[in-house]
């Protein structure tokens, strides 16, 4: 079991912009249009990207008719469906803490543009290569911990288990993310979060101070509608700050 929990940062995170209701769905609504224009298939048991775009999308609690729209314009069937694609920008935020940042867009330009901007302002730098610093994971959180948890997840194929007041958070294989959920589903477990992610590979600690310039310079990234997900190696649970 590792000593800091990696996934918490995230997730909390992202609850700190829930109230951003409407930006929130429309990303995820993005992110199942693409997943199914991509994989050319509306059946998420054979599109894998579609499959975790739809867990990511319940997580969320967005509507079923916003999901539904969502897949009808990937299949085509809908006017004014814009093709999206998926872009990786790379490079180093405040205090030197590797970034990684995945965007859908329809104007590659714009969005570099957009992103450029936010790192010259707050002191980040756009270019390196960070991704060696991150793992495809998947990712499940099961509320509440304790041995029967840590067994069932163990049995099911976890790979990691970390503990905190949340509950358990679990770590799989990207490939084995869904059969191991649905093992878990099967002995009873609730699931609140089932989906892939990045994980640094270490944290970097952070005094407050940089720490919460690193927040500002994250959530000004998230801010941007083209921007999906952004991962840091910063430590950010462990610094004092207001994400803690």
């Amino acid at each position: 079991m590792a000593g800091h929990n990696k996934w918490s940062q995230i997730k909390r995170k992202k609850a700190a912009n829930d109230n951003q209701r409407g930006k929130v769905i429309s990303k995820h609504i993005r992110a199942i249009q693409t997943a199914v224009r991509e994989g050319g298939s509306a059946d998420a048991s054979t599109n894998l990207a579609l499959k975790n775009a739809l867990a990511a999308a319940k997580g969320d609690n967005v509507p079923a008719d916003n999901v539904e729209r969502a897949i009808e314009r990937g299949l085509g069937g809908s006017d004014g469906a814009a093709a999206f694609e998926t872009v990786v920008y790379e490079g180093y935020g405040p205090a030197g803490v590797a970034m990684m940042i995945e965007a859908l867009t329809d104007n590659r330009n714009r969005t570099a543009g957009e992103i450029r901007h936010v790192f010259t302002k707050r002191g980040g730098n756009l270019s390196g290569s960070v991704a060696w610093q991150f793992e495809s994971k998947g990712v499940i959180v099961v509320p509440g911990a304790g041995d029967d948890v840590a067994e069932a997840a163990i049995e099911a194929g976890a790979e990691d288990i970390e503990l905190d007041d949340d509950g358990t958070t679990i770590y799989t294989a990207p490939t084995e993310l869904f059969a191991v959920a649905e093992s878990l589903q099967a002995a009873g477990l609730e699931t609140t979060v089932c989906q892939l992610t990045k994980v640094p590979q270490t944290l970097t600690e952070l005094p407050a101070a940089d720490a919460d310039k690193v927040v500002g310079f994250i959530e000004a990234l998230e801010d941007l509608d083209d921007v999906q997900n952004v991962y840091t190696n910063a430590d950010l649970e462990n610094a004092g700050t207001l994400v803690s």
